[in-house]
């Protein structure tokens, strides 16, 4: 399997900047496998292609706000900064994507904050643009959280070209979205309304949740024409002895 079967144009016209007001209202593409005819429809009318006693599985991680704006010392050169996991909670070490990355190098120090809030030592390189970071911060663990997360924003997707507003801290998640660790949301699921899993119940359709941290690997590009040469990240998965159950009996 090669990279280049995979190429497809995208006209930037054709990307969606905002959401549909109704979150099960965006469109839905259906391909019938057995004859391969192909229906344009609505979200809500995924609950058309399930019968009662059928399992709809739900992902429930949450996004956390990861994309921080920093400086760097001396040159005060502005240095995106993007949290991808807490290494260790004691030592404030973190796992990080940091760009421009040709300018930064361990033992650099980054500032972030009107009034430098928080610094930031990086302390080893990951990958080309990955690095571990130390937050220097005298406080309680509790009070470094909030700062952290004050000064981060929701990480869109880089193909939306608008600056971040308020809602997209409620409409980049799924309205079951419960154990943060995630990078990006799983964004199928960011379509189901809680009218819509009403419906589903309703329908005799039973539901169970799994938790999959989305992580580095939606970030990183695949460099290799021959796929099987390319290596994927682990992720952090979950699931729960109440959701193998529902599934082992359905």
């Amino acid at each position: 399997m090669k990279l280049s079967s995979f190429n497809f144009n995208l006209p930037k016209e054709l990307i969606a900047l905002y959401p549909t007001p109704n979150r099960d209202e965006s469109r839905l593409m259906v391909i019938h496998k057995k004859t391969g005819k192909i229906e344009h429809k609505v979200f809500k009318d995924s609950l058309k292609y399930f019968e009662e006693g059928d399992v709809l599985m739900l992902n429930n991680t949450k996004v956390f706000p990861a994309r921080m704006y920093g400086t760097k010392e001396k040159t005060g050169a502005k240095i995106e900064v993007f949290l991808l996991r807490e290494l260790n909670r004691g030592a404030l070490l973190w796992d990080v994507l940091v760009d421009p990355a040709r300018k930064i190098r361990v033992g650099n120090k980054l500032y972030f904050g009107a009034n430098d809030e928080l610094i930031a030592e990086v302390v080893d390189n990951t990958t080309s643009r990955g690095r571990t970071i130390r937050f220097l911060f005298d406080g309680d663990y509790d009070k470094f959280k909030r700062i952290l997360y004050s000064m981060g924003e929701t990480p869109l997707p880089k193909a939306i070209k608008r600056n971040i507003e308020k809602s997209d801290e409620e409409r980049y998640q799924t309205v079951y979205a419960k154990n943060e660790g995630a990078v990006a949301a799983p964004t199928a699921g960011m379509h189901f309304s809680r009218e819509l899993l009403k419906r589903f119940e309703i329908k005799g359709i039973e539901l169970a949740e799994l938790t999959l941290h989305t992580g580095l690997g939606t970030f990183r590009t695949i460099d290799v024409e021959d796929l099987s040469k390319h290596k994927t990240d682990a992720e952090y998965i979950e699931v729960s002895d109440k959701a193998a159950k529902i599934v082992n009996t359905a």
